[in-house]
């Protein structure tokens, strides 16, 4: 029989200020590895969140992370670095070490693929990042990743733990911060009580078509034909969207009623992240779908039906009661002397 291929699982954290991870040693061992990781100290500063630059096309800019065991036991990590991106629920990512990079992740050399870290101390991983000549203007996002594969043990499922610290690389040009709205719609939720409004989801897909960082806020609106009985806005704030990213958004509206048809509207407010970034004209989308009252036209079918089916039920009930044979038969009757 063929020995399954073992499934890797991919957990990735990207925190900002204190970076750590813990998975198990190994499948036959309950103990746990703990780690972190955080931007060396330096000429690039120190006490930092994350790794940020300002460059120029082909500058070199030299820099290290700091991987801290926090267990006893010596621990080895893969290192590597890729590209970031923003997934269409919001989250930001990066890309699996299997899948090659195509920006920051090329542009970021390390000294080596692994790293060392005896129990309870630090290593320190120097690296250089070379901007290409012919880098674009604007954001450029990735990060350097340590990675632990826990030991399936002869199981089809291995887990990869992979705890990465975010790289924002931005090259120096023409910044142009722009976003679009797409595929909008509109989901009606009824109530039992016909007499309430009930609620509706508005979906949407919002890009970041510019060349920085962006953020922002939404606000959805739903009403009836002709603009009657129009919500409140909904909405909140957006999650940060990399240059090229999609997300996927869902804002849920109170307070709608059933008017057999409604519409929904949507606008995004956006700016980008960063000096320069600058706000971004307001864009907007629009939606329509059905809002029946269900509940309410049943009750209106079964009033119908009873006002038609009363009556009736009366005249068959006088009839029944007119022809019976005590009543309708004179000739039957019995006399009386």
């Amino acid at each position: 029989m063929t020995r399954p291929r073992a499934i890797t699982l991919t957990v990735l954290s990207l925190l900002v200020g204190a970076w750590v991870v813990a998975v198990p040693a190994s499948a036959a061992d309950d103990g746990q590895l703990t780690w972190g990781v955080a931007p060396a100290g330096g000429k690039q500063g120190d006490d930092r969140p994350n790794f940020v630059y300002d460059a120029e096309p082909g500058d070199v800019i030299r820099d290290g992370i700091v991987v801290t065991n926090l267990g006893s036991d010596p621990l080895t990590l893969r290192i590597y670095a890729a590209d970031a991106l923003t997934t269409s629920s919001g989250q930001l990512d990066l890309l699996p070490a299997g899948q090659p990079s195509v920006d920051v992740g090329t542009w970021v050399a390390l000294e080596d693929d692994t790293v060392e870290v005896p129990g309870g101390g630090s290593t320190t991983v120097p690296f250089t990042v070379s901007v290409p000549d012919d880098a674009t203007p604007g954001d450029h996002s990735g990060g350097v990743v340590t990675s632990y594969v826990s030991d399936a043990g002869g199981a089809p499922v291995a887990l990869d733990s992979r705890l990465g610290s975010r790289m924002h690389i931005r090259v120096a040009g023409e910044l142009d911060p722009a976003v679009t709205v797409s595929a909008a719609s509109v989901t009606y939720h009824g109530t039992a009580n016909p007499f309430a409004g009930g609620s509706a989801t508005v979906t949407y897909t919002v890009t970041n078509t510019g060349n920085t960082r962006v953020t922002g806020t939404d606000q959805v609106r739903v009403s009836g034909p002709g603009g009657m009985l129009r919500t409140a806005p909904a909405g909140g704030a957006l999650p940060e969207l990399l240059p090229g990213s999609a997300l996927v958004r869902q804002v849920e509206v109170p307070g709608v009623w059933p008017t057999v048809r409604v519409s929904a509207d949507v606008q995004v407010l956006a700016e980008g992240v960063g000096i320069g970034g600058r706000p971004v004209p307001a864009v907007s989308a629009a939606a329509t779908g059905w809002a029946v009252p269900w509940v309410l036209a049943a009750l209106v079918v079964i009033v119908v039906i009873g006002a038609f089916a009363l009556p009736a039920w009366r005249d068959r009930r006088s009839s029944a009661a007119g022809t019976s044979p005590a009543s309708s038969d004179p000739e039957g009757a019995l006399a009386v002397r």
